[in-house]
């Protein structure tokens, strides 16, 4: 038995006669019949009772039917499914991304990505950018939202945001009121770094901006997350410098400054398996390039 038999079937259960099927079919009404004789010789069973005048559905004929229906739409379904399949729109992404991309380019990624594979099923992780490299390498994530630079040859990137460092300082500090700071007027100030230890690209350029501008930081409390990082400059714990598009937080007894030095770009990138050839993960790639071209 083969599926073509099954639409044969189900076409002349449908029109109950043999030679308006045939039309439909756009075959000749002979082997047409033939077909769905040796069909009820295969079943063992009549699904037709025919006359001169009519044909009509056997018992078994209507059961034979109804699930014939069932599997000729579960196998529409089926190549439904792997059509989409090939073009990514159905699978299981897992990403990862750090706490920054939260506040720019998150929520649009997902929300257009969602859009348009609403099938995917997303598993985000907020991770470090240290940690994300390691769970690329390990295949415990498949792709990563992080800072550049990293240093790995078997990871491909693409650049999707670049913003500056801008300073976040308690509302009630003295400089505050100021549109812009300049970093020699913080000497003094307790500063809130990310931990040394991860290293990673927000660290680096920090460190780098310092450097430049021959700034010795009086690291008082360092900070994992950003979210942790403002909390604690709203609580007069000390200032940051933090990306831009942290702005994007408003944070009660928190303001942003501009500072007069110009700063290094912190980039933020996609990060994947240079193997990886997953169609889901293309399709993800593909459509956060778009994004970040319009």
């Amino acid at each position: 038995m083969e599926l073509r038999h099954l639409r044969y079937f189900i076409t002349v259960a449908e029109e109950l006669n043999f030679s308006r099927a045939a039309e439909r079919l756009h075959i000749a009404q002979p082997p047409l019949s033939q077909q769905i004789r040796d069909l009820e010789i295969e079943l063992g069973v009549k699904l037709f009772e025919r006359t001169k005048r009519r044909v009509e559905l056997t018992t078994p004929g209507k059961v034979f039917l109804e699930k014939s229906r069932l599997a000729l739409q579960q196998v529409d379904q089926a190549v439904i499914a792997v059509q989409k399949a090939s073009r990514g729109e159905i699978g299981r992404l897992v990403i990862g991304f750090n706490s920054s991309a939260t506040y720019s380019i998150l929520p649009k990624i997902l929300r257009v990505f969602r859009e348009q594979c609403p099938d995917v099923e997303l598993d985000l992780q907020e991770l470090t950018t240290r940690q994300q490299c390691d769970r690329l390498h390990h295949n415990q994530i498949d792709v990563g939202i992080l800072y550049l630079p990293i240093e790995s040859e078997a990871l491909s990137t693409i650049t999707v945001l670049q913003e500056s460092l801008i300073l976040a300082i308690a509302a009630t500090h003295p400089l505050a009121v100021l549109p812009e700071v300049s970093i020699k007027a913080l000497t003094q100030e307790p500063f809130i770094m990310p931990p040394h230890h991860l290293g990673g690209g927000l660290y680096n350029q920090i460190l780098r901006f310092f450097q430049q501008t021959n700034f010795i930081p009086n690291v008082l409390q360092e900070a994992t997350q950003l979210q942790t990082t403002i909390s604690l400059v709203a609580g007069g714990i000390g200032i940051a410098l933090v990306p831009a598009s942290l702005q994007n937080l408003q944070r009660s007894g928190v303001v942003y400054k501009m500072l007069q030095e110009p700063t290094p770009e912190i980039e933020i990138a996609l990060a994947w398996r240079k193997q990886d050839s997953s169609p889901v993960l293309q399709k993800f790639i593909n459509t956060v390039s778009l994004i970040h071209k319009s």
